[in-house]
């Protein structure tokens, strides 16, 4: 199998515990609105403080998991978790560090790169984490494996040499911030090897946003918070301000409270299917120009990334499935079959046709 123990150990870092992924349809919308929202808010609302928004959302985590913990039984299992001051600063504030700088280069990166094309990068983020897991030592180097991600790697080449508005500075930062990503994953591992921590997503957020906060916090006083005013966060608005970081909680939330209602091989085809309707949806919402070998590129990236989380016997397996579920609809719904194909012709011509054509002019 081409995923090994590495990609289970990936998938059950990125949820946070050991536990089942959430409801694919809830993840993707939720994951994908945070994207867009992100973006909207530092491009076309014009709010350009990217680390203020980091740290607005670690803030907003702290209260909410507060009160949580404090009104609710959703964070009861904090209390088997042996924390001390001691265990904090060791184990949670270099982790906090780590995840402070992928959401800050995240953010940053929305400010030089178009949603496609970041999406498109963060097909390598299995890759890096792959590589993290044996600088540590925490997994043995797989020479297999390494041949599955290395067509990744050439499919994300592939497609930033065919990117229009490629900006090295952009590219570089959203790098960074897979790199600080996969360095946390790692430091995750490591932590929770042990049997005495066992956290959910939101215990875990409960315990790294204030930490992540905090370092956000820092790192703001000298960067936006010396150029913002009022004025600019009544621009943008406190509503949109406030619901934007409440998309992003609701994000952490869903991994805990949709436990177990799907598998792992759902969740993988889900994310795969998120990154491209990410990147229609900024076609079509930000106008992002996406080229032909773009396209080309990123179809090999996309196809490496899922053979390697999946691996050979499960997409032939999932091809089957799929392809007799499809062949039963067509028998029991023929006329609303045809539609649906005849309407994705459709949708992809009119995609190409929509991408072509000129941007219109902003007025201000």
């Amino acid at each position: 199998m081409a995923n090994g123990r590495s990609s289970q150990d990936e998938r059950k870092l990125e949820g946070g515990s050991q536990a089942p992924p959430p409801e694919p349809g809830l993840w993707i919308g939720l994951s994908s609105s945070v994207i867009l929202f992100n973006k909207w808010v530092l491009s076309a609302a014009k709010f350009n403080f990217p680390l203020f928004l980091t740290t607005w959302h670690m803030v907003f985590a702290t209260l909410v998991t507060q009160i949580m913990a404090r009104t609710t039984n959703l964070l009861d299992s904090r209390h088997k978790v042996p924390m001390n001051a001691s265990t904090y600063s060791r184990a949670i504030v270099p982790i906090g560090i780590m995840f402070s700088l992928s959401l800050i280069c995240g953010n940053l990166a929305y400010l030089y790169l178009s949603v496609s094309f970041i999406q498109m990068l963060k097909a390598t983020n299995a890759v890096v984490t792959l590589f993290a897991t044996w600088a540590f030592g925490i997994a043995p180097a797989n020479y297999k494996q390494l041949g599955n991600v290395t067509v990744i790697v050439i499919g994300v080449v592939i497609a930033s040499f065919g990117e229009i508005k490629f900006d090295m500075l952009g590219f570089l930062i959203q790098v960074s911030g897979i790199i600080f990503e996969a360095l946390r994953l790692v430091m995750v591992q490591r932590l929770l090897s042990s049997a005495e921590f066992k956290m959910d997503a939101i215990v875990s957020l409960y315990y790294y946003a204030p930490a992540c906060a905090a370092i956000n916090g820092v790192v703001t006083l000298f960067t936006d918070v010396p150029r913002m005013t009022m004025g600019d966060i009544y621009g943008v608005g406190l509503m949109t301000l406030v619901a934007n970081a409440m998309v992003a909680f609701l994000l952490n939330v869903s991994v805990v409270l949709l436990i177990g209602k799907t598998s792992a091989v759902v969740l993988t085809m889900a994310g795969i299917l998120k990154d491209i309707l990410l990147v229609a949806a900024s076609m079509i919402i930000f106008r992002d120009p996406v080229t032909a070998q773009q396209f080309f590129g990123y179809s090999i990236a996309l196809g490496g990334l899922t053979y390697y989380k999946l691996g050979a016997e499960k997409i032939h397996n999932l091809a089957t499935d799929v392809r007799l579920q499809i062949g039963e609809y067509r028998r029991t719904n023929p006329a609303l079959a045809k539609t649906i194909a005849i309407g994705a012709v459709v949708s992809v011509i009119l995609l190409v046709l929509y991408n072509g054509a000129p941007a219109p002019k902003l007025t201000t």
